[in-house]
């Protein structure tokens, strides 16, 4: 299809080609632009870290531990399901526009979270909160591959990794001493100035096409498909074993329905799709191993350690700095020599040995081992974070990199949703299986699975002796956690030898990087003269207006 050529849907014709806003800036203004980025990374960063070290805490308020893994996982169910579409939105409307939404509707369904009454109630909520998380996600990456050529990306890219080692005892401490309310507002200022910096600090292209012919752009389908697909095969995950059991038709019926709704899903973005989201897919292991790990380290440190929701935030920092040191040295390797495989290859090699370490990990394992072992973990998972992504985008034309870029979001995150059910039934089913043997009555198994940490308190409630909890922790919550590792193991293994195999080398430099540069250069040097230009008739109209008085008057 030429640039002119046009497409009908439903009856209107509608223009298929969206402006080009690659707009690559010299190196003064790029770092301009990332600040305000930063700002926009290091709230959903740090919502992630400072929400999994909380979370006990917050099921412990409820009463609801067996459904606690709903609070992350709508988060990241509605982060997942709107990812993709905030690509396409910010193709049609533009970059600011898309990102500024992102960030109002973040701060509005955090903001409404603290002041949640049930726990249905705050799963709603966060599932709001993570719409524009969706989208900010996104978005940071897309508007870095407008402005940043695609060798110098990874350079830029390694200074959007903030230090947020602090999440985990920034929410760790707010929910011990303050309030677990403050998990969710804790985050709200910088969410604010961060979306004040996007409005007034990204200067990017505008777009072009009236509000009809953008709207009708949107794949409202795909949007719909991929929302109750997610939620339907995350609802069996969550229930089987626990609320109902794995062979019932409460679980087997939503879980065959989300499989047809993928299936779907996948002949509309291949046969009926106006512009398909997904033109490509890749990997979404990282996202469930990470986020495995992100909110079930801190859980197993409460529990079987005894340690406080502050304690276990801090005693988690070894795995988030080791993957931000990652991120950051293999950033500047892939900026310098322009090859990522080998950094792709290592990294998840490493972030597969170190899982099947940690799953060694109970109350007798030394504190130092575990240290090391978490280290070794966030640097195999950090040194993949980004270079996953240079790959993808070196494999498309710019015009598709929007899309290549809320692809990678999108799986990352899907794998993130799939995670935390996945990783809850494997641990809510070991603790009922150690407590059937037990002949506990259903009340108490119910009330240990909403509130596992009550097996540290001395003398156990619910009429359990010490030695009963000691089991119960022994052969079912650590047996369950070692399953946990024992499947992110297997999956950061499928990870490398799926990497060595699929990715290819390609070059990231291609040709016209000066060219763009030279252009947004002048764009930049021509604004600023209309600017100036657009200001001085209306000064000299400001002289022109004052009166001038004799000077017999004005003496």
């Amino acid at each position: 299809m030429t640039l002119e050529e046009e497409k009908t849907v439903v009856g209107i014709s509608v223009p298929s080609q969206l402006t080009d806003q690659t707009n690559l800036l010299p190196h003064r203004q790029i770092r301009i632009v990332m600040f305000a980025l930063s700002l926009c990374n290091l709230v959903t960063t740090l919502d992630q870290v400072v929400v999994s070290a909380a979370l006990s805490t917050v099921a412990s308020a409820f009463n609801a531990g067996s459904v606690s893994a709903w609070i992350p996982a709508a988060y990241l169910m509605t982060s997942t399901a709107f990812q993709p579409l905030y690509g396409r939105l910010s193709d049609i409307f533009g970059r600011k526009a898309a990102i500024a939404l992102a960030m109002g509707i973040y701060i509005v369904g955090n903001l409404i979270a603290g002041f949640s009454r049930s726990i249905i109630q705050l799963i709603v909520f966060r599932a709001i909160a993570g719409i524009g998380d969706g989208g900010a996600t996104s978005m940071v990456q897309i508007v870095i591959s407008d402005v940043v050529s695609l060798r110098d990306r990874y350079e830029f890219g390694s200074q959007l990794i903030w230090m947020f080692d602090s999440g985990p005892i920034i929410g760790g401490s707010l929910a011990q001493h303050v309030s677990w309310r403050w998990t969710f507002w804790i985050t709200l200022p910088i969410s604010f100035f961060a979306a004040v910096g996007v409005v007034f600090l990204l200067p990017l292209k505008p777009v072009h096409g009236n509000m009809r012919s953008k709207l009708l752009m949107i794949d409202y389908i795909g949007v719909a498909l991929t929302l109750a697909a997610c939620t339907m095969i995350m609802l069996p995950l969550i229930w089987g074993g626990t609320t109902f059991p794995w062979d019932s038709a409460v679980v087997l019926g939503p879980l065959c329905a989300g499989v047809v709704c993928v299936g779907i899903f996948c002949i509309w973005e291949i046969k009926g799709a106006r512009l398909p989201l997904i033109p490509s897919t890749l990997s979404a292991i990282f996202g469930f191993v990470f986020f495995s790990m992100l909110f079930y380290l801190p859980q197993f440190f409460q529990v079987i350690l005894g340690f406080s929701p502050t304690r276990s935030g801090i005693f988690i920092i070894p795995f988030v700095l080791g993957q931000v040191f990652a991120a950051v040295g293999s950033g500047l390797w892939v900026s310098r020599t322009g090859k990522y495989r080998f950094v792709v290859y290592s990294g998840f090699a490493l972030f597969s040995i170190a899982c099947g370490c940690i799953s060694i990990f109970n109350a007798q394992t030394s504190q130092g081992v575990m240290i090391v072992l978490m280290l070794l973990a966030g640097l195999g998972g950090g040194s993949t974070l980004q270079t996953t992504t240079v790959a993808a985008q070196a494999s498309v034309e710019r015009k598709d990199m929007a899309v290549v870029s809320a692809v990678r979001n999108f799986l990352r995150s899907l794998g993130g949703a799939l995670a935390l059910p996945s990783s809850a039934a494997l641990l809510n089913n070991a603790l009922r299986a150690s407590m059937s043997s037990l002949s506990l009555s259903s009340n108490t198994i119910t009330a240990i699975i909403n509130d596992p940490s009550v097996l540290r308190n001395s003398p156990p409630p619910l009429g359990i002796s010490p030695l009963q909890a000691q089991i119960i922790m022994s052969t079912g919550y650590n047996k369950g956690f070692k399953d946990v590792f024992y499947l992110n193991a297997a999956l950061a293994t499928l990870a490398f030898v799926s990497s060595v195999v699929l990715i290819k080398h390609k070059e990231l430099l291609r040709g016209d990087e000066e060219r763009l540069k030279m252009e947004a250069k002048e764009a930049l040097r021509a604004k600023a003269r209309v600017d100036t230009v657009d200001a001085k008739p209306a000064d000299a109209a400001d002289i022109e207006m004052e009166p001038v008085l004799p000077q017999s008057s004005q003496q």
